[in-house]
């Protein structure tokens, strides 16, 4: 699964004062909707843009990002508990304010026991009520620490890793999952894991930045330690980032995970046992739940051979630290505000440049989504989103799919065969747009009322249960791998679908009474980019049906590989930070989705006018628009830390990347703006990639 926009980065601009609003509230005020019965216009300016947002001071040539988005970006702090803000972070901050609205509504009324509102409002509200769970102390956690100072045996350790209702970290994750060359069938893939940093390479590489992260994680972890009085915290500590360590070196690279072909190693459970005979796979997969499944798929083969034989060789007391640290951790927002106060100081403060922690009620949305989130979905949708906005979306979606089918027909680099095999996948994309045709049914959940440790432990296991009940049926297709209040899309592979929720379809990325020309840059780009994801360097390994297999010739195979190549290229010469470039090869399916997402976009646009003339706006072209629009959904300020574990570990490029690093790929984009030879984004059009 692909998202498109993901957690995205661009290079820090310069912060502006302090804040004595909230940046939410204010852009709601600023993008405030007519009320009933006023004309409808747009959200966003006199036609769906921000134009005070434009810093006319920088040439479009030279920094399109900064043109498009300069003013704004430099009139915008990052809010002190965000570790970047641009529309899309804006948008999630706005989902929060309406979810925190929604339970508060369900909260003040009674709500009959079992009842989907008792769960909703007795899940958040029990997560806010910090005096309880500074009352309780560590009272709650004390079976569960019990529990991993008990284990005496590998087996014991394997039996801890593999329950679902904690998390105690481990070098191996199972997950089910449609098999990916046979997607009407789940498998178990067995994926390498361990990790407490971002990434591997925050372990390996030696920059200052990532020594430094390093020194604040071993200090971090002592001190969550001293909080329980575990024994020689401080030498715990260094044994456990020595693990870790030993882990990230056996650990393939972001890069090599990407490649589907290498990642598909299916195992009935005899021949897993035999791959990797060192690790106890019947006392995982007994805790688990999941003793007789006989199908798998081990992803990093190597690195999950070497990883179980790294399990065998480690101490069992280095393994009880190991989890005692990782179950503190995770369950350190739901204990006394000491331990939440030292996770915030490290996962914000030193990896991401946060300054303050995220107000409680903030936080209790979150974990109130990932336990009950069609729940809320569900009311979510109902105040928020319209059929009218359903309707709407559904045509754009259409008119991008027939401007595919015609640069896919138009295509010189491809031989006819695989275009029509092509032209078949376009056809069966399967569309979702805004919320599932059938809720999750959370009858069976049970959620108490001042229990936030028992809470997130329950739900946990109940989605465990619930995903490995359905092992050895057909998978279901309708299943959404996103909530309606979630800002973000994605494409699945597996089941040729691409997907929308219903909280990315607001300005700026979809406003049904913007101008055409934004809402194709906007939410068009969106959509053409999830369409893109299956036709890139790894989705285009799926067919029409979603199985992994060979379906191009083999000389387009090879016309396609120089393509990306060249883009690979192109994005590899970025450099966010000084001293850090970009991944090229990491990053190379994202940027395929972006490249050929906008030029289909703006294809989608131009048949949309038939033939008529876009009108003038405020002095801008219709084609000036469309890329403006683009260019102001990834408008950004970024801190440091965060853009540097973007860089890292991130598969898409940072904001100012995939703005300046897209349009300076399409011709239109020159003509657009008078971009010419000595403007520092131009291109030759030798060097320009243009794939679909």
């Amino acid at each position: 699964m692909k998202a498109a926009l993901g957690p995205v980065g661009g290079r820090r601009a310069v912060l502006m004062g302090a804040l004595s609003v909230s940046i939410a509230a204010a852009v709601r005020s600023t993008w405030a909707k007519p009320a009933i019965g006023e004309p409808q216009r747009p959200t966003i300016g006199n036609w769906g843009f921000d134009l005070a947002g434009v810093d006319p001071a920088v040439k479009p040539g030279d920094d399109f990002f900064r043109y498009a988005g300069g003013a704004w970006m430099r009139d915008t702090p990052i809010p002190p508990d965000r570790s970047s803000w641009g529309p899309f972070f804006i948008l999630r901050a706005n989902a929060e304010a309406d979810v925190k609205a929604i339970v508060e509504d369900v909260a003040r009324r009674p709500n009959a026991p079992g009842s989907l509102e008792q769960k909703i409002a007795d899940y958040y509200t029990s997560y806010l009520d910090t005096d309880a769970i500074e009352r309780a102390g560590i009272e709650p956690v004390k079976a569960d620490l019990a529990a991993i100072a008990a284990a005496r045996s590998h087996e014991d350790v394997a039996r801890l890793m593999g329950r679902p209702d904690i998390a105690v970290g481990g070098p191996l994750s199972l997950s089910p999952w449609p098999d990916a060359k046979n997607p009407d069938r789940y498998a178990v893939n067995i994926v390498q894991s361990g990790l407490g940093l971002p990434d591997r390479d925050y372990y390996l590489k030696d920059s200052a930045n990532f020594i430094k992260v390093r020194g604040e994680y071993r200090a971090y972890i002592d001190k969550i330690l001293s909080l329980v009085g575990y024994p020689d915290a401080g030498r715990s500590a260094d044994v456990i980032v020595a693990l870790e360590t030993q882990i990230a070196t056996l650990q393939w690279s972001n890069e090599k995970r990407g490649d589907r072909d290498l990642t598909y190693n299916p195992k009935l459970q005899a021949q897993l046992k035999a791959f990797a005979p060192d690790f106890p796979w019947d006392d995982v997969l007994s805790a688990e739940e999941i003793p007789t499944q006989d199908f798998f798929v081990v992803k990093e083969l190597g690195a999950v051979a070497a990883l179980t034989k790294l399990f065998r060789a480690t101490p069992i007391e280095t393994w009880r630290t190991y989890m005692t640290f990782h179950y503190l951790s995770g369950m350190a927002d739901l204990l006394p505000v000491a331990f939440d106060n030292l996770a915030f100081d490290f996962n914000e403060r030193s990896l991401s440049g946060q300054t303050q922690k995220r107000e409680r009620w903030k936080r209790a949305t979150t974990a109130l989504n990932a336990a009950l989130g069609e729940a809320v979905g569900n009311l979510y949708v109902r105040r928020h989103f319209t059929p009218q906005a359903k309707a709407q979306m559904a045509t754009l979606v259409e008119n991008l799919r027939d401007a595919y089918r015609a640069r896919i027909t138009k295509l010189t680099w491809m031989s006819p065969e695989t275009k029509q095999a092509a032209l078949r996948k376009l056809d069966k994309f399967r569309v979702k747009i805004g919320y599932p045709d059938r809720w999750r049914d959370y009858a069976t959940l049970e959620v108490r009322a001042g229990d936030p440790v028992g809470n997130r432990k329950r739900a946990k296991l109940w989605e465990w249960r619930r995903t490995t009940a359905r092992l050895h049926e057909p998978t279901d297709r309708d299943e959404w791998g996103m909530t309606p209040q979630t800002v973000n899309a994605y494409y699945n592979s597996v089941f040729n679908e691409i997907v929308f929720p219903a909280a990315i379809l607001q300005p700026p990325y979809f406003d049904p009474n913007a101008d055409s020309a934004v809402n194709y840059g906007g939410i068009g780009g969106v959509i053409g980019h999830e369409m893109g994801h299956g036709f890139d360097d790894q989705g285009s390994k799926s067919d029409e049906n979603g199985v992994l297999r060979t379906w191009w010739k083999s000389e387009d195979v090879a016309n396609f590989r120089a393509l990306v190549a060249n883009l690979s290229r192109q994005y590899a010469q970025y450099e966010p930070l000084p001293g850090l470039r970009l991944n090229g090869d990491m990053t190379l399916g994202e940027n395929i989705g972006d490249n050929g997402g906008l030029s289909v976009a703006l294809e989608a646009y131009l048949s949309s006018l038939h033939g008529e003339a876009a009108p003038i706006l405020d002095g801008f072209t219709g084609r000036q628009r469309f890329f403006l629009s683009w260019a102001q959904t990834y408008r950004e300020n970024i801190r440091d830390e965060q853009l540097r574990k973007d860089v890292t570990s991130d598969p898409h490029s940072p904001a100012e990347f995939r703005v300046n690093g897209v349009v300076r790929n399409m011709d239109a984009w020159y003509d657009a703006f008078g971009v010419k030879p000595g403007d520092k984004l131009y291109l030759a059009p030798k060097d320009r990639v243009h794939i679909w």
